[in-house]
């Protein structure tokens, strides 16, 4: 069955960005001149999604007008002459279907995806974090669903990372089945490096099938207090088969700080626009390197 619907769990308050968070929804800080959440609708929209679902929380309601028509501006763009960026704000509410549901309480992304059951019903779907960007030719999402074409089952995004960064993710225990393409045996949710069964992390993008939500009904609080994808998942690969997926591509983890600012400047630096100019004054503000370690600036 084709995956036509997309969950994006965007409830969470984003604690890590405070003072900015406190108003602005996470999803909705710009890197560059678009929120990071539509980044990864746009992915998901190259993908062949057709529908797509944010389980929201209180505080949202700029990531749904975003979403939405906006008469006022339309109409003052088109007085001014402005057609480049009407087009751009045109673009943005009919870009795909958008609906809405609430997650009355922070229990965690097994709960996010739980209440997204009736807006599934019985279809494959795919879950994208919104604080992910992977930057990649071909759309990370189309990458997992090409491996689920294949071999059917839940599909999950993989990346290797450093084993002192580990206990972060979840991460799994696998079998190389062909090119990047893994079965999973088993799955830790941000384990101790000593207990990490690989460095294949856990990323952002999933695709699911409808067989996950009776067992998050019953599923008991995990790590964090928190009803946990991963441990669903994991009661799930004893039903069906589970697979990973090694992505080609680069992820900016832009939930974190330094992620945000390394996602900013790298995505900068890939538009003519920025590439000269700002390369320019990149390479002046760090000044020349000795030994490799840069100049400390001083903020204050």
């Amino acid at each position: 069955m084709k995956v036509r619907k997309a969950v994006f769990p965007v409830a969470g308050l984003g604690t890590r960005f405070l003072p900015a968070t406190k108003s602005t929804p996470k999803e909705m800080l710009p890197l560059i001149d678009k929120p990071l959440v539509q980044y990864v609708v746009e992915e998901a929209v190259a993908a062949g999604i057709e529908q797509v679902l944010f389980v929201t929380g209180r505080s949202k309601r700029a990531l749904e007008d975003h979403f939405d028509i906006a008469p006022e501006l339309e109409s003052l763009l088109y007085d001014k002459g402005k057609d480049k960026e009407l087009s751009q704000v045109r673009q943005i509410a009919e870009m795909v279907n958008i609906f809405y549901v609430r997650q009355k309480q922070a229990l965690g992304l097994g709960h996010a995806i739980l209440c997204a059951k009736e807006f599934v019903c019985d279809e494959p779907f795919a879950v994208l974090l919104g604080d992910d960007i992977i930057d990649s030719r071909i759309p990370c999402l189309s990458q997992l669903l090409k491996v689920y074409e294949r071999h059917g089952g839940t599909v999950l995004a993989l990346e290797k990372v450093p084993m002192e960064n580990i206990s972060a993710y979840g991460c799994v225990r696998a079998t190389p089945l062909e090119d990047r393409v893994y079965e999973v045996l088993d799955m830790v949710e941000k384990p101790k490096k000593s207990e990490a069964p690989s460095d294949l992390a856990i990323i952002g993008r999933y695709v699911l099938t409808p067989g996950i939500f009776p067992i998050l009904e019953k599923q008991e609080p995990g790590k964090g207090g928190e009803i946990q994808i991963t441990d669903a998942i994991r009661t799930l690969a004893h039903d069906e088969p589970i697979f990973g997926y090694e992505f080609d591509g680069v992820r900016h983890d832009c939930g974190d700080k330094l992620g945000f600012l390394k996602a900013t400047v790298d995505m900068a630096l890939k538009r003519a626009e920025f590439n000269g100019d700002f390369l320019e004054f990149l390479r002046q503000r760090l000044g020349p390197l000795d030994n490799m370690e840069l100049k400390k600036v001083n903020a204050s």
